[in-house]
């Protein structure tokens, strides 16, 4: 259900194919037994001829035991809960299907080498190469080979790490230490870990021991991890009873990822989520909205395409929204067009005029960050969307 409670087609078709299963099930069980019904008066039909046993009456006792089996009884009340689950379904799709959504279409300049970057970008997101490189190819846009080169090597590791293969992914860590040591990245040491948890749960003791001599000693920050780590030693072939399960689990490997999943579109400046499908997302959700919109402007004779803004507010979920509004944590003040948040280099944010006080009005000269000792220029600040 949504949030005001209705139910919607995802659910009423989750019920379905619930209900389909069961029958499904059910079906079985009653096909089983009227075949091992059949089976046991064919025997003793044939028994019955040298027994002179008549096989009317034994097929009479078989069809008495067929109408009384309960499994019958089951199933044609499990095949109306079906029926009338599908039925609702059926409503309800009539009801939320509409004859035609290009009603709710607005006329909108697009620029259209934005449309194709998007639209390459997305594919190489997906790892669909060859689509993205026959778009790059009509579109004429062959800059977009280093984001191709950029996402290929994204999906490589992430493949790799699904195989459970960190080589891959510290490569790339190490061609980047650097931007992630100012972020502080633990993802190096994590997948080292993972590694070593690998070599526990074979059974090498020895193996994992040696492991943890040759790449945890260049970790001194990490000691209290480091002595978790080694102490798993000792619960070798009992580790769901350790209280360091959750630490050698499997599951640390899919938290990893999606980990460097992140830190690596953080690295590139891109969102994590491919831009064309949060669109796609938000005006999927607002579609009914607009629909209902659309015709409430027709009954009062208003002309949609003349609209410059939406008479109403649409309500879309959290995760659509990109654009808070910003507090400088240094003087307090909300940002606005004219004093946008700024981000520094160490990551910190704070807005134009504090950057400026702080800088005395110079690009050039030299100021600390008030949350951290990195020290910065003015020029090296990056203005965030407002």
């Amino acid at each position: 259900m949504d949030v005001t409670g209705t139910v919607t087609v995802r659910d009423a078709f989750d019920r379905v194919s619930k209900k389909q299963k069961l029958y499904h099930s059910v079906t079985q069980d009653v096909i089983d037994l009227v075949c091992d019904g059949i089976q046991d008066t064919l025997t003793r039909i044939q028994l019955g001829n040298d027994d002179g046993v008549e096989p009317e009456s034994v097929l009479t006792e078989l069809r008495r035991k067929l109408d009384a089996l309960l499994p019958i009884i089951q199933l044609q009340k499990s095949h109306k809960e079906t029926k009338w689950s599908l039925s609702k379904l059926v409503k309800l799709l009539e009801v939320s299907y509409h004859p035609d959504i290009s009603l709710a279409c607005f006329s909108v300049d697009f620029d259209i080498n934005l449309v194709n970057k998007i639209l390459i970008h997305h594919c190489y997101r997906e790892g669909l190469f060859d689509v993205g490189d026959c778009l790059v190819k009509e579109a004429g846009r062959e800059e977009e080979t280093e984001v191709r080169s950029q996402f290929l090597e994204f999906h490589q590791i992430v493949d790799s790490l699904k195989l459970r293969n960190i080589e891959p992914a510290m490569r790339w860590i190490f061609a980047n230490r650097g931007k992630l040591k100012q972020k502080s990245s633990k993802l190096e040491f994590k997948l080292l870990s993972l590694k070593y948890c690998d070599i526990l749960r074979e059974g090498k003791s020895d193996d994992a021991l040696e492991y943890a001599r040759t790449h945890f000693t260049q970790y001194p920050l990490h000691f209290k991890e480091i002595q978790k780590l080694i102490t798993c030693l000792l619960w070798i072939g009992n580790f769901e009873k350790s209280p360091y399960a959750e630490i050698v689990s499997l599951s640390c490997w899919d938290k990893v990822t999606k980990e460097l999943i992140m830190e690596y579109h953080h690295l590139l400046d891109q969102p994590i989520n491919s831009p064309l499908k949060v669109a796609l997302s938000a005006g999927y959700e607002s579609l009914p909205s607009l629909l209902k919109l659309v015709h409430l402007m027709a009954l009062t004779k208003q002309e949609w395409q003349a609209m410059k803004q939406l008479p109403v507010p649409l309500e879309l979920g959290n995760e659509y929204k990109f654009h808070s509004a910003f507090v400088c944590p240094v003087s307090r003040d909300q940002s606005s067009e004219e004093n946008p948040p700024m981000q520094l280099p160490c990551g910190h944010v704070i807005s134009k005029q504090s950057m400026m006080r702080l800088s005395k009005n110079c690009a050039f000269r030299t100021f600390k960050c008030p949350y951290c000792p990195a020290e910065t220029l003015a020029s090296a600040c990056r203005q965030l969307y407002f």
